[in-house]
């Protein structure tokens, strides 16, 4: 597909209008009600689906069909994001009113960052064809890891700040208080950073940790710049409000981990048949509508199966719940 700078301008000036409409329609800070997420998370989707819409209309089926596939596979693997996002709110101890500004400004930081390796990753895959090879190898690794990790047993988590964040909190300080949603204040004649300043910079560096494996999988779908970034920034703007909707939510997807592992691992059995069909291997190639497909149905079963073993975990636990009071009642001996 064929993009122009002055689409790239249009689109990167479109994005930004849509952004500042959603920063100053919620610019005075306040708790997050679940119909407002559910209102501009429909709002997001519906921005997103009328922008394929858009691609289909003027540039194609292919297009489009990437740009969805990208879009839904984006969205998927970011919901992994949130689980960090819970982690990060719960050491800074963010008051709720500020959460969404947070969330925000931390989102931003990521997709400026994702940006840059967006621009990386398609100069390397120009340049070097064989990268293909090392795309596809790492996402087939990344996906067993996430078998791995789930069939693990499960620890308490905990945030850890990665050493740029580390760093910067050693290079200009940080107060020891919320100062409402100031990012810098004066301290004792030395200008430090806020604890609401740390928070976007801990989720928006800690995003770089899920694009390298979630614009690679992308890129496994497409290798079109413009059709990579529109994904991620959509996927991405979403995001916040899912943190709202969905929050209480995530803790029941007990078999994401096995969803995502499949996908990533999908792809990159994708990755390897387009490398080798490039090099000249009679290999058969894998659609972009059975990729779609494909994506979509793990995500329905895997929602489906993970909150029926979350109804039966809960079940389970009530009964042993009331079995524990019942022998409780008993041994005190006082029969009620």
């Amino acid at each position: 597909m064929e993009v122009s700078v002055t689409l790239w301008v249009l689109t990167i000036v479109g994005l930004a209008a849509l952004i500042s409409v959603d920063f100053f329609i919620g610019r005075k800070p306040h708790d997050v009600s679940i119909k407002e997420a559910g209102i501009w998370t429909v709002v997001w989707i519906a921005l997103a689906a009328l922008f394929g819409l858009g691609l289909l209309l003027f540039a194609g089926g292919q297009p489009a069909g990437e740009f969805f596939a990208g879009f839904v596979t984006e969205k998927s693997l970011s919901v992994d994001n949130l689980f960090v996002f819970v982690l990060i709110m719960a050491k800074f101890a963010v008051p709720s009113q500020y959460q969404q500004r947070v969330l925000l400004f931390g989102v931003l930081i990521a997709l400026v960052l994702r940006a840059g390796f967006i621009v990386a990753g398609a100069a390397i895959l120009a340049s070097f064809s064989w990268m293909f090879y090392l795309f596809g190898a790492f996402l087939i690794w990344t996906a067993w890891k996430l078998i791995q990790e789930a069939q693990a047993e499960e620890e308490d988590e905990e945030f850890e700040e990665n050493k740029l964040l580390k760093a910067a909190e050693r290079r200009f300080g940080v107060a020891d208080r919320y100062h409402g949603t100031r990012l810098w204040i004066e301290e004792n004649g030395k200008r430090v950073m806020t604890p609401m300043l740390v928070v976007m910079l801990a989720i928006g560096t800690t995003d770089i940790l899920f694009a390298l494996d979630s614009i690679p999988a992308i890129f496994g779908l497409t290798q079109d710049p413009y059709i990579v970034f529109t994904a991620n920034a959509f996927a991405l703007m979403g995001l916040r409000q899912l943190y709202f909707l969905i929050g209480g939510l995530l803790k029941k997807l007990v078999h994401l981990s096995y969803g995502l592992s499949v996908i990533l691992g999908f792809i990159g059995v994708k990755l390897v048949l387009h490398a080798l069909h490039e090099s000249g291997v009679p290999v058969p190639e894998i659609s972009i509508p059975v990729s779609l497909g494909v994506i979509c149905s793990v995500l329905i079963v895997t929602t489906l199966t993970s909150l029926r073993a979350s109804r039966k975990e809960a079940a389970r636990a009530a009964a042993d719940a009331e079995d524990e009071r019942e022998a409780s009642t008993v041994k005190d001996g006082t029969g009620r």
